[in-house]
Parts: structure tokens; sequence; C-alpha cells
């Protein structure tokens, strides 16, 4: 017999019982096939079953973000199909192109921006970077949080722009599989396989609140080679041009800032050229543009409105 709240509604039924379940253990095995068990995604299945049977308007709000559950599931399956085995990967080729654009003369020596900030670092800086780039994911799942309450639409437009940058970004990842500049510092030019996820310059971050904040963050990477874009710096442009659109005043500065310090700290950290830095604001536009173009001249208008209805 299904459960109903308030207003004699049907909270579910043994068909959402049946379906949820089906595929909450399809996620499971899939994973488990794929990547190999993870904590992480019991907590996943956790999440989106409490909130899906605990009341109608927290089953609204999960399956709202049920698009960015899909595109954190997509990330985690990359790990099965790593880039380099699609393309050579390139890292001599990067590094010199980013040396012959950006290059700094330092007491003679032609460094990157990254190695001239890796001798030239310090202790205030190594924090305060710290903190913005843990804001890459935070700032934009709050902001998303923020619009489903705001207005249903401008939430789907902005989860469906965000996952769409991805999608780009993926894409790119598999054409041109590139090192990250901490890749270079620390293993040289040559190429190697399985390279684990490394925090480069956020270690002192680390060293200095003596917590492995991002020592644990950068264990679970999905691809080592995945520099070129950096969507680290797509997600912030992408949350400020809705907050632009949305007219959040004073809110709009504290966008600007993060997105700011993200894109200095990919470079002061050794996680991205700015090359990548660039690539990445590149693809957030693109991203925008595409998406809008979508809206206007294709039927997705009328589903997205279906689906606000829906989730409203």
């Amino acid at each position: 017999m299904p459960l109903t709240y308030s207003g004699g509604k049907t909270l579910y039924s043994l068909q959402d019982f049946l379906i949820t379940t089906a595929l909450s253990l399809a996620y499971l095995i899939l994973s488990f096939v794929m990547i190999g068990f993870k904590s992480d995604q019991v907590v996943l299945i956790l999440i989106f079953n409490v909130c899906y049977y605990a009341s109608a308007y927290t089953r609204k709000f999960i399956l709202g973000f049920s698009i960015f559950i899909v595109y954190w599931i997509i990330f985690d399956y990359m790990k099965a199909f790593p880039n380099y085995r699609f393309h050579e990967v390139s890292t001599l080729e990067l590094y010199n192109l980013e040396k012959s654009f950006f290059g700094i003369n330092d007491q003679g020596l032609l460094l990157t921006p990254n190695e001239y900030f890796k001798a030239h670092h310090h202790v205030f800086i190594d924090v305060v970077s710290g903190f913005f780039y843990l804001m890459w994911i935070p700032v934009p799942l709050a902001f998303a949080a923020f619009l489903f309450f705001k207005n249903r639409h401008e939430f789907l437009y902005f989860s469906l722009s965000f996952v769409l940058v991805n999608l780009i970004g993926f894409v790119i990842y598999y054409l041109y599989p590139a090192a990250p500049p901490w890749y270079i510092q620390q293993h040289g030019y040559e190429f190697i396989a399985n390279t684990p996820g490394n925090t480069g310059g956020l270690a002192r971050f680390d060293a200095y609140f003596d917590v492995p904040v991002f020592a644990s963050i950068y264990s679970k990477s999905s691809n080592v080679f995945a520099a070129m874009p950096s969507l680290h710096s797509s997600y912030p442009v992408i949350v400020l041009y809705y907050g632009i659109r949305n007219r959040l005043g004073l809110f709009n500065l504290f966008f600007a800032i993060v997105m700011l310090g993200i894109w200095f700290t990919a470079i002061y950290t050794s996680h991205h050229y700015l090359l990548d830095v660039l690539a990445g604001i590149s693809c957030a536009i693109v991203s925008i543009y595409l998406f809008n173009y979508l809206v206007k001249h294709t039927r997705l208008k009328k589903l997205l409105d279906r689906y606000a209805k829906a989730i409203a």
C-alpha cells in the first residue's frame, strides 16, 4: 500500500521502491566492477535514498540535484578509462609552450609562472590560496542550492551549464591528455602510467595546518593527465555569469574574488599552467553560449519547463 503525505498525494509506492532499489544496486555493482568498491559510493546511495523517501520536498530537491549526481558518476568512472590509453600524453610540449608565451626571467633563467611561484612562495599566500581552492566545488553547489529555492528554472539552467562545461572538458581530456606542472617538477618529461594524484603546492597548506586536507582529496583523483583545460577555472565563471544574470549584487563581488583566487591558485600551486586556465575560461564561455543557443533554438526550453514544474 503506498504511503502518503499531507494533501493525500502518494509519497512512494512499491514501484518507487523497486525502481530506486534496482538503480542503487545496479550503481554499486557497476562501480565495483569498473573501479572497485569505495565508501563514497555507499554515502551517495544513502543520501539519495534518504532524501527521496524523507518527504515530498526532499524528493524534489534530490531529483533536481540528480544532475550533479550524474556528473559525479561520469567523473568517477573516468578512472576505468584513463585518457592516456587513447592518445599520447603531452608533457614537454605544453611545458615549452607555456614558457614561450608566459616565461619569467629569474636571475638569468627562463621559468614558467609555476616554477617562479614554486621558488618564491610565501606562507600567507599558501594559506589563502588553499582556502580559495577548497571553494571550487562547495561554492557552485551552494549556489545551485540557492537557485533551487529561489528559481527552479535558473537552477536547471545553471546545473546543466555546469554539467555541459564538464562534458566539454572531458572530451578535451581524451583528445589531448596533458601532464600538470607538478608532474614535470617531480617526474620530468617521461610518461609514467598510473601516476597517483598529487597535492603539488597545496602540500604547503596541509603542512601548515598539519591536516591532510588536500592529500585526501587528490588521492581520489580520477585522472592525473587532465590538466588541459582547467575545469577548476571554468566553474567560477559559470557561477559569476548566473550570479550577474540573477542580479545578486554584492554576492557577485564575492564570486568574482573567488574566481580570481582560484585562477591564481591553480597556477601558484603548480596544478595548472596559465594556458590551462585560459582554456578553462574559454570552455566556460563556450558552454554558456552553447547552452543559451540550445535553449533558444531547440525544444530544450520546453523540456526544462516541464522538469521545473515537476520539482517545484
